[in-house]
């Protein structure tokens, strides 16, 4: 039976209930869960804004509607309508008091639903995270990436920035091509998935003075760790006449902006994917200024922690950081900590020495609190063609693939900066995710490509 849903009954979202309390809503959604006791079921039904559990008396509803309810089959789609009634006892504030049912789909009893509330292995749930991302945890985190995301395109469309979109296939890498997926394209020439669009979006920014890009970009890097993807979304923006300074003060203003976003919109999704009001705290204090730390205190900040024991490895000055250094620097501070100043042996050709010390490159990594470790990479750009040429050479790159690069550097050369912030690492830091896996709707990792 699918009975009639009554004609005054507002069309509503769970996220949008506390609009109408006391009101009858037709909620549009699935069956997520069902539990009976005795003559009172309590169906929990869930619309991709969230989840709200039904509450339906035998005696209070028509027996048919009842008893299909009773024997719905989890993520039967259905449209549902009732009261809702105030209760700070529920997971949302809310509850429903059912009072019609209109069964869209029926899940059928001999194919049930894969995904139940018992645990599963990361494997499994993989493998179906097509029909994962319906749990509520997965979802909110999704909610939480779109916020994030909008709030990075918005924080530079009011601040002057222009959006260019560099292409996806290059003919050349940023930093050598190890890491880069190939592809053959026409008359046999070779060309490449983008592992960066920072240096299209270098040219970008001496035609419109301040830019950004902002799409995937794929890395063939061979690793298994939590932190990587080979195929993630990236925002890099770019100014001219700027320096290594201007690009500190616009890492700080844009992480706290983006972190006030979602706080603002997403505390109770956050306490849902498994952030306590301790844990929401460490965020609130993610506002500008960041600490600001050169390379070579963060070195000694190392070798003393050693000494104490506190880190297993002793860092060698003039390496770059391992995760554990990173977690470690890190855990000293209450928000983003600004790394600046590495080595340049062992940054990108791109990167512009500092003039005080040329064997420091005038760079910053920003690195996440709670060991989420790198989340920003950024540097000023080497702005003199010979210097430039020079980097390209001693770092074995063609310098045909990068005579379009050098020739920003012939015509009217201009200090300018960038960094790329990767989109995922910024989910699972502010979400507390253990894997990056999760931060997107269908990870590409090195060992898995499907669903």
């Amino acid at each position: 039976m699918n009975p009639v849903l009554p004609s005054t009954a507002v069309i509503a979202t769970i996220a949008t209930l506390a609009a109408h309390e006391g009101q009858t809503v037709t909620l549009a959604g699935w069956l997520y869960n069902l539990r009976a006791s005795g003559k009172l079921l309590f169906p929990i039904f869930r619309d991709g804004t969230g989840t709200i559990q039904g509450i339906v008396p035998k005696a209070a509803v028509p027996e048919q509607l009842f008893e299909e309810l009773k024997n719905l089959t989890l993520e039967s789609s259905l449209r549902v309508t009732g009261r809702v009634r105030a209760d700070a006892r529920a997971p949302s504030g809310f509850e429903l008091d059912v009072e019609g049912l209109e069964v869209l789909e029926r899940v059928p009893d001999e194919t049930p639903f894969p995904i139940t509330l018992k645990e599963h292995g990361v494997d499994f749930l993989m493998e179906h995270r097509h029909l994962w991302l319906r749990t509520p945890r997965q979802s909110a985190i999704l909610r939480v990436r779109a916020t994030i995301m909008r709030a990075a395109a918005e924080y530079f469309d009011d601040h002057g920035f222009v959006r260019t979109d560099p292409p996806i296939l290059t003919p050349n890498a940023c930093e050598g091509t190890s890491e880069l997926f190939e592809m053959d394209y026409f008359d046999e020439d070779k060309a490449y998935l983008t592992q960066s669009g920072q240096l299209y979006v270098e040219a970008t920014a001496l035609a419109l003075g301040k830019v950004y890009s902002f799409g995937p970009t794929f890395r063939a890097e061979k690793s298994k760790t939590r932190r990587h993807l080979t195929e993630f979304w990236m925002v890099e923006p770019e100014m001219a006449f700027a320096g290594l300074p201007e690009l500190l003060e616009l890492c700080e203003h844009y992480l706290s902006f983006i972190v006030a976003k979602v706080l603002k919109k997403h505390r109770g999704d956050l306490k849902l994917i498994g952030r306590d009001e301790a844990s929401l705290a460490l965020l609130e204090q993610v506002q500008a200024p960041f600490p600001r730390v050169s390379y070579d205190e963060a070195h000694q900040m190392l070798v003393d922690a050693h000494a104490k024991g506190l880190v297993e490895t002793l860092h060698r000055e003039g390496d770059d950081f391992g995760s554990p250094d990173e977690t470690y620097l890190s855990s000293q501070f209450d928000r983003p900590v600004m790394i600046h100043r590495y080595p340049s042996a062992i940054k990108a050709f791109y990167m512009q020495p500092d003039p005080e010390n040329p064997a420091r490159a005038l760079c910053v990594d920003v690195l996440a609190p709670e060991g989420y470790g790198e989340i920003i990479g950024g540097s000023q750009r080497v702005d003199d063609y010979d210097l430039l040429k020079k980097r390209i050479e001693e770092h074995g790159l063609p310098l045909a693939a990068f005579q379009w690069y050098l020739d920003l550097r012939r015509y009217g050369s201009v200090p300018h900066c960038g960094f790329g912030m990767g989109i995922e690492r910024v989910v699972a830091w502010i979400c507390k995710l253990e894997h990056v896996r999760e931060t997107i709707p269908f990870a590409r990792t090195l060992n898995r490509i499907y669903p």
